[in-house]
C-alpha cells in the first residue's frame, strides 16, 4: 500500500501544530509589550493585542491627574469611566494595522486546523480533491505568514517608541510577541511545505495514470 503522505507533507503537519500553537497563545496573551517589573515607577505593567495591563497610569485627558487606571482590562472594556475616551491613545493607527493583519492571521490559522485535521485523518491519494485540498492549506498558510508578517513588522517599528506608552526607555518587546514571530515563521514554512507535498502528490498521480496507461495498452497488444 502506498504511502498517504511524504516526508514533505509529515513535517509541514509538525511545524503547522508549531504555527498553531504560537499563533494562537500569542494572539490571546497580554505580553506584546512590557515594562521592566524592576522599575517601581513604572506606568505600563505590560500589553498585548487586546489587553491592557497598567501599574497606575494617569488619565491624558485629566489636566489635574485625579484619576488613574490600574490593573488589566480588555482594550474595549466598557465599564470603566473614561477608559473609552482615551481608546485612540491606547490604539494608535499603527495598533489598528496589527490587530487586523494579525487577526486574519489568527483567523486563517483556525480554518487550516480544519483543513490539517481533514489532511491527517480522512483525506487521501485515491480522492479526486486530495492534491487541490494540499494546495489550499499551503496557500491559506503562505497568506496567513504573509498577513502576520506584516503584524509584527509594523508593531516592531512603532510599538516602543517615546510618544505611545510611558516609560519607553525601559519597555521591551515580551514573549507574545517572540511566540507571534515564531508563528509567523512557522507558517510560511508550513505553507511551503504543504505546497511541495501538493508538487509530490500530483507527480505521483500522473506518474500512476501513465503507468495504468502502459499497462492497458500492453494488455491489449497481448491481446
Amino acid at each position: 500500500m502506498p504511502k498517504r503522505r511524504s516526508l514533505a507533507g509529515n513535517c509541514a503537519i509538525g511545524v503547522f501544530v508549531i504555527a498553531a500553537v504560537t499563533v494562537v497563545v500569542s494572539f490571546c496573551s497580554p505580553s506584546w509589550l512590557v515594562s521592566d517589573y524592576r522599575i517601581t515607577g513604572a506606568k505600563l505593567n505590560r500589553l498585548g493585542l487586546w489587553t491592557h495591563c497598567f501599574r497606575s497610569l494617569p488619565d491624558i485627558r485629566d489636566e489635574y491627574q485625579r484619576r488613574f487606571f490600574v490593573g488589566c482590562r480588555w482594550i474595549y472594556d466598557p465599564f470603566t469611566t473614561g477608559y473609552d475616551q482615551i481608546r485612540g491613545y491606547l490604539i494608535p493607527p499603527f495598533m489598528v494595522a496589527t490587530q487586523f493583519f494579525f487577526t486574519l492571521t489568527f483567523i486563517e490559522t483556525l480554518l487550516n486546523l480544519i483543513l490539517v485535521l481533514v489532511f491527517f485523518l480522512c483525506a487521501g491519494p485515491d480522492q479526486k480533491r486530495y492534491v487541490q485540498l494540499i494546495k489550499i492549506i499551503g496557500l491559506l498558510l503562505l497568506g496567513g505568514g504573509i498577513s502576520g508578517g506584516i503584524a509584527v513588522i509594523v508593531f516592531a517599528s512603532c510599538a516602543n517608541r517615546k510618544d505611545w506608552m510611558p516609560g519607553q526607555v525601559n519597555n521591551f518587546f515580551g514573549w507574545s510577541f517572540g511566540l507571534a514571530v515564531v508563528g509567523v515563521c512557522m507558517s510560511l514554512i508550513a505553507g511551503t511545505l504543504f505546497l511541495v507535498e501538493a508538487n509530490i502528490q500530483k507527480k505521483k498521480r500522473k506518474y500512476l495514470k501513465e503507468s495504468q496507461t502502459r499497462f492497458e495498452l500492453d494488455q491489449e497488444t497481448k491481446a
